[in-house]
């Protein structure tokens, strides 16, 4: 987003006339000159009238409360405003956040992860349970989120993972985000794929993680990304998810996943026997929480945001510029 400062200057005959009965007045519309049309810094400005930067900050100051300095800003921005706009018209959401990026073949996740981490801090407030998934874009905000004590405030892991000590870790987010808010932090302690339907059962019904996920239905808000079925995706990229079931789900009409629920372009869970084996959050589970932000873009995760709007109705969408003018072109279907 570009932002151009347009200072006008009033230095008219009216106001010179004035300049008798104001001894500082010239003084004060060459400082503003020199401060706001030339560029100078306030000590050059300083220098260059021979008074010190104090007297400079002072008359900038009655400068502008006089009127004789405007100030307009010029951006940009009413692109974005309209192409958030016809995001939410289009896929029925509350709000769209669209962060300026431009670059086609670039990854957008700083431009995502930054708004985000704004529009999250100021989410966040006391008494909140807060769900969270995991993936890259939402290990990006960290950094962005402005965290401070909070009070009553849970943060509940939507999905399993914490066998593996990896980077993006659904656990380890969870973890880091809860630390931010000074919150309560509820993981699930078992894998994000296990190896059967049996074993999953066993984990949900004997090991205390349905009491987890029944937790999880009541959040009041859910931070949630999505992975595209592509081999440069998070799910692959950590070994989650082998090359040859992602063949398979590829060819069963998989298109990617919101918290491994693999969904296809519809945004109705397919049926195939990975699905039968994650734990994690249901999708039918997933939209009851009434306040479900989806953040995530680039290209190859298209065709699993335009199924995951129609699926999870999400109130608000965070993403790129770019993605978001991909999303409008695919349509709502």
């Amino acid at each position: 987003m570009r932002a151009m400062l347009d200072a006008s200057i009033n230095g008219s005959d009216a106001a010179q006339s004035r300049s008798t009965r104001d001894p500082h007045h010239q003084l004060r519309i060459r400082a503003a000159w020199l401060y706001y049309v030339e560029g100078l810094t306030q000590s050059d400005v300083a220098k260059k009238l021979g008074v010190n930067r104090i007297m400079i900050t002072r008359l900038l100051s009655e400068a502008r409360a006089r009127g004789e300095v405007i100030i307009r800003i010029k951006s940009d921005i009413a692109p974005l405003l309209e192409l958030q706009r016809t995001l939410e018209e289009t896929f029925g959401l509350e709000q769209a956040i669209v962060a300026p990026f431009s670059a086609e073949n670039s990854d957008p996740t700083r431009a995502i992860a930054s708004a985000a981490g704004a529009y999250i801090s100021e989410l966040m407030s006391h008494n909140l349970t807060v769900g969270v998934g995991w993936g890259r874009t939402l290990h990006s905000t960290l950094p962005f989120v402005e965290g401070r004590a909070l009070d009553g405030v849970r943060v509940i892991s939507l999905l399993g993972g914490i066998a593996q000590a990896r980077r993006f870790n659904p656990a380890e987010f969870a973890w880091q985000f809860a630390e931010l808010f000074n919150a309560e932090g509820f993981l699930i302690p078992a894998p994000a794929i296990v190896d059967s339907p049996q074993t999953k059962h066993a984990l949900l019904e004997h090991c205390g993680l349905e009491q987890i996920l029944s937790m999880a239905e009541n959040c009041d808000i859910a931070l949630l990304s999505c992975g595209g079925i592509s081999s440069l995706t998070t799910s692959y990229r950590v070994g989650h998810v082998s090359e040859a079931e992602r063949q398979s789900m590829t060819k069963a009409g998989v298109v990617g996943d919101v918290l491994y629920n693999f969904l296809d372009e519809q945004g109705q869970l397919v049926d195939h026997p990975v699905n039968a084996r994650s734990i994690a959050m249901p999708i039918d589970r997933l939209k009851r929480i009434p306040n479900k932000v989806l953040l995530s873009g680039g290209a190859e995760k298209t065709a699993i945001m335009l199924a995951a709007l129609r699926s999870l109705q999400p109130r608000t969408l965070i993403t790129d510029e770019v993605t978001a003018k991909r999303l409008l072109a695919s349509g709502a279907g």
